[in-house]
């Protein structure tokens, strides 16, 4: 059974509240969670599968009652920082009080996974792939701007409002046809298949996102320059 609630994001607001994000099964929401800092504020924590109840008709609500559903995931570490990505996206992405059960649905088996330690990669490219298709910004992997079938010995570029146009030489950005058939079918095995999966990605994503950078993208690049260092 999908929870009804998790949180996003939250942060300090007026003297004792907060301005929680709740992805629920009625969307992206946003309400004031009154006594932040004393037991229900110990609730309202990413990444816990949440039972939520709003008042008011207004955009901003207020938090009725908030208990949670379910043991807290642990993530730690790049599975942490991926789980902040994911709701970073979800935050500037999902339009206010637009459902999505099957994103929210997606959210939580996400989640679990990077829980269970899972590759990283494979699972974010999936959640970015269904985000965007959720939202109507999909496009075929398999099948170019003229409804034929991907050449894997092809190139092709993607194109915002059109899809995959293919290309006849080599040139920045271009994908390999073969790299297109791999994501199709999801296969991670295929050379250079998920270095091109992330690249098509963040094509993809940013039109949608507008200027500004995603501020858990940059951390998530700072914890693995730590590392190399």
């Amino acid at each position: 059974m999908t929870p009804a609630a998790y949180v996003l994001h939250s942060r300090p607001y007026k003297e004792s509240s907060a301005l929680v994000d709740f992805f629920t099964v009625q969307g992206r929401v946003r309400a004031v969670l009154r006594a932040a800092r004393g037991k229900v504020g110990s609730v309202a924590r990413p990444f816990a599968p949440l039972e939520l109840e709003l008042r008011g008709r207004g955009e901003l609500k207020t938090v009725g009652r908030l208990e949670s559903t379910g043991i807290p995931l642990l993530l730690t570490g790049e599975a942490l920082f991926s789980g902040l990505y994911l709701n970073e996206l979800l935050i500037r992405l999902l339009p206010a009080e637009d459902p999505h059960p099957v994103m929210l649905e997606h959210y939580g088996l996400t989640l679990q996974a990077l829980a269970a330690g899972r590759p990283l990669e494979p699972l974010l490219r999936a959640f970015e792939w269904r985000l965007l298709d959720e939202l109507g910004y999909g496009f075929a992997l398999d099948r170019d701007q003229h409804d034929q079938a991907i050449d894997p010995t092809a190139l092709y570029r993607w194109q915002q409002d059109i899809g995959l146009v293919p290309v006849v030489q080599l040139q920045p950005g271009v994908f390999q046809g073969r790299e297109l058939l791999a994501m199709a079918e999801a296969d991670w095995q295929t050379p250079g298949a998920l270095a091109a999966a992330k690249r098509l990605m963040r094509q993809a994503l940013a039109p949608h996102l507008g200027g500004r950078p995603l501020v858990s993208r940059e951390l998530f690049m700072t914890l693995k320059e730590s590392k190399r260092d």
